[in-house]
């Protein structure tokens, strides 16, 4: 009977397929909750309505998360020892992060430095659990890792590498206005982030001829690597999605078949 009424509360805390009802009522109850909790992050003044919002949610994280320690050996499939490599699961540490704000176990002397502010932002990231489609985007992104980890390699060196140019190259004092350019490396780095990515905020420019060519290509080289992992994960999504369609047609075909 136990074991029966485990399963059940498995089959509904995780994510629903196969049009169980009860399990879709649960994705979009935490899925409400969670939108609900980072409410009070918009805003600067904490009033009581607020901590009443934070007390709820948090109630309700808490209530998830012990449920899904304890049907953590349906999910992990290591029997007994599920209940004991749980709690050091990738999910199960953002669950436990984003509910220490919460508490009171942090004292107030955290809010000093703002952590329990930033620690409930964790709470978007459960988002993900609930949304098959970002799920998909997970593994193409694993299965496409070894591209993608090129593409970042050539922008970290190409970063790297202009930002040397840019600071041999550039005087750290603007001759015409006074002002400090690249004064440190970090600048400089800083610089060639932003215009590797086409953002090219402005606030720093250069002023000679060999700045300015290297600007220039550093723009332009930007749209290719900002393109190429673009397009590998576009391509890489929509087999993955042609591919979960086919699946699920033949599992239908195959129920149809057993009835």
């Amino acid at each position: 009977m136990a074991k029966d009424m485990r399963r059940k509360i498995y089959e509904i805390i995780e994510l629903s397929h196969d049009g169980n009802k009860l399990s879709l009522v649960y994705d979009i109850f935490m899925l409400l909750a969670i939108a609900v909790s980072i409410v009070p992050l918009m805003f600067v003044e904490e009033t009581q309505s607020f901590r009443v919002i934070e007390q709820v949610t948090v109630a309700i994280f808490i209530i998830d998360y012990l449920l899904r320690w304890f049907t953590a050996d349906y999910r992990l499939q290591k029997k007994g020892w599920s209940f004991v490599f749980y709690p050091f699961s990738g999910w199960a540490i953002i669950d436990l992060l984003s509910i220490l704000p919460g508490l009171s176990v942090l004292g107030r002397g955290f809010k000093i430095f703002r952590v329990t502010r930033l620690l409930r932002i964790l709470r978007l990231f459960k988002f993900v659990r609930y949304s098959d489609k970002i799920q998909t985007l997970g593994k193409v992104i694993r299965k496409e890792k070894g591209v993608l980890l090129t593409v970042l390699g050539i922008a970290v060196f190409y970063v790297f590498l202009t930002a040397l140019i840019m600071f041999n190259a550039e005087p750290h004092i603007n001759p015409v206005t006074g002002a400090t350019t690249f004064e440190d490396f970090f600048d400089a780095l800083y610089w060639a982030t932003v215009t590797l990515t086409t953002v090219g905020y402005g606030d720093m420019i250069p002023v000679t001829d060999i700045g300015r060519c290297v600007s220039m290509l550093s723009s332009l080289f930007g749209v290719a690597v900002i393109a190429l992992p673009s397009g590998v994960i576009t391509a890489s999504y929509l087999d993955e999605l042609r591919a979960e369609k086919t699946n699920k047609s033949l599992k239908n075909n195959n129920n149809k078949e057993k009835e």
